[in-house]
């Protein structure tokens, strides 16, 4: 994965306009957060290989950034994240790291599901 650019990020995004695709999505703050601080809470939500359809789909920011895709009943938002890739299948894979590098958010786009 590389730094977020935004021009190709939002190209990516229009790809998958008005389609159905499949999500996948995940916040963390790591499985063994209260482990380094027992006042921690550990905190997450994952959701993989839904179908939904977008009109509408913008990055903003300065970085970190946000992505939020509007659907017909509501949104889907990201927050957070600070890069990207888009792969040989092209998907569009993003995620947001913390100053250590772990996984803090994820994004990811496909019009194929997810193994």
């Amino acid at each position: 994965m590389r730094p977020i650019d935004t021009e190709m990020v939002q190209k990516a995004i229009d790809q998958f306009l008005d389609q159905d695709i499949y999500v996948h999505i995940e916040t963390t703050t790591g499985a063994y957060a209260n482990h380094r601080d027992k006042k921690a809470m550990t905190v997450s939500a994952f959701l993989r290989n839904s179908i939904i359809n977008f009109h509408r789909g913008s990055i903003k920011g300065t970085g970190p950034y946000r992505v939020g895709l509007k659907t017909a009943n509501g949104w889907v938002y990201a927050e957070g994240l600070t890069h990207f890739e888009i792969d040989a299948q092209s998907r569009l894979l993003l995620a947001g790291h913390d100053e250590e590098g772990k996984l803090a958010v994820a994004l990811e786009l496909s019009k194929t599901p997810f193994e």
